[in-house]
C-alpha cells in the first residue's frame, strides 16, 4: 500500500476530493451543517489531500495566521482510519508549513491523538458545530526562536 500527501489549491481537480472527504466526515457522519463546514475560508486556506493506492481517504487545511498556522478539517474517510493516514497529514503539513506554532481545535474525542503528536490542551472546552471541542498548540523550538517566540 502506497500513502502519498498532496498540497492542493482550491479549484484543482484533487480540491473536489478534499471537499468531498470533508462532506461526508464532517455533514453526512457528524451531523455538520453544511453552512458551518462551508464557512468560506477555503479560498485563503492551504489544502491538502493524503491518497492511498490512488484512492482520496483523508485531508485538512491550514490558515495562516499572524500568531502561527491553525490546522482545520482534518478528516480522514471511516474505511480508512487507524492506518496512520491522520498521523502521516499532521507530519506532512508539519513539515511543509513552516510556523513557530501550530494550532488547532480538537473534538474532544480526539485529544488523544493529537496529545500523541505534541499538541497540548489550552484553555476550556467549547462547543463548535454541535460538537465539545479543545484548543491545542504545539511550539516548534527551532522555528520559534528564530521568530523571536520562546517556547514555555
Amino acid at each position: 500500500m502506497s500513502l502519498e500527501i498532496f498540497e492542493v489549491s482550491a479549484g484543482e481537480a484533487r480540491f473536489a476530493a478534499c471537499m468531498a472527504i470533508r462532506l461526508e466526515v464532517f455533514v453526512a457522519e457528524q451531523n455538520v451543517p453544511v453552512d458551518e463546514e462551508h464557512d468560506g475560508k477555503d479560498e485563503m486556506a492551504r489544502h491538502f489531500l493524503a491518497e492511498l493506492d490512488g484512492t482520496p481517504v483523508g485531508t485538512a487545511r491550514v490558515l495562516l495566521k499572524a500568531e502561527g498556522a491553525k490546522i482545520t478539517r482534518v478528516a480522514v474517510r471511516r474505511a480508512a482510519r487507524g492506518q496512520g493516514i491522520g498521523e502521516a497529514l499532521m507530519r506532512y503539513i508539519e513539515a511543509n508549513v513552516a510556523a513557530a506554532q501550530y494550532m488547532l481545535d480538537a473534538q474532544v474525542t480526539a485529544l488523544r491523538f493529537y496529545e500523541n503528536l505534541g499538541y497540548f490542551p489550552e484553555g476550556e472546552n467549547f462547543i463548535e458545530a454541535g460538537m465539545a471541542h479543545r484548543h491545542m498548540v504545539k511550539i516548534m523550538p527551532a522555528v520559534a526562536l528564530q521568530s523571536g517566540i520562546l517556547p514555555l
